[in-house]
């Protein structure tokens, strides 16, 4: 069974600022990034020895560790590639028809996702691809994986936990959120929704 490792930044600790601190880069990716990863390689190996032993007295609790730490390695890994220092603006092309279309526009799609940031005590705000419905939607997630859509695929994350922005912003969400807007990468993003649409439709 292979490892799961911490991906490396795509760009510098300190290439956000002012939006996002050198400090909350290096706290948020070195080490609560790293916990989730730490989380889900443990579960995995806790669930590898207990069907080799058949002793599956902690396999429940494992399960819901894949989950929660494996979401977490997921989007928090989807974060950091959703955001780069020369980035901003509004998306084009496919993504940006797509937003029209499903949304009414790009203005009433970005008041529905900061709505979505402004839930969940603690979780994410989700740009997804519906592969039933076949649209986009946007999620309010908290933790993880609570109000997660099965079929649904993230292409847009992002962090809403307390560590994503009280450093910088104290209890100020929203002023956090705006900021992440100034250095979103929507080419990333584009990448990822041209992706699963070409898989899915």
């Amino acid at each position: 069974m292979s490892q799961h490792e911490l991906p490396e930044l795509p760009y510098d600790y300190d290439a956000l600022e002012p939006h996002i601190s050198e400090q909350v880069v290096r706290w948020h990716h070195d080490t609560h990034h790293q916990g989730y990863v730490n989380g889900l390689n443990s579960a995995e190996e806790t669930l590898e020895e207990n069907r080799e032993s058949g002793d599956h007295s902690s396999t429940q609790s494992a399960l819901r560790s894949v989950s929660h730490n494996g979401s977490g390695h997921y989007l928090h890994t989807l974060f950091w590639e959703n955001m780069h220092p020369d980035g901003g603006g509004e998306p084009e092309g496919a993504l940006a028809d797509r937003i029209e279309e499903d949304f009414g526009s790009y203005d009433a799609w970005k008041a529905e996702f900061k709505e979505a940031a402004g839930w969940s005590a603690g979780g994410w705000a989700l740009l997804v691809y519906d592969t039933v419905a076949k649209q986009l939607r946007n999620l309010a997630v908290q933790k993880h994986n609570d109000g997660a859509l099965w079929s649904a695929h993230p292409i847009f994350a992002v962090d809403v936990w307390e560590h994503s922005y009280y450093h910088d912003y104290g209890p100020d969400r929203g002023d956090f959120v705006d900021n992440v807007f100034e250095v979103v990468n929507w080419d990333t993003v584009a990448e990822n929704y041209d992706q699963v649409v070409s898989t899915y439709e």
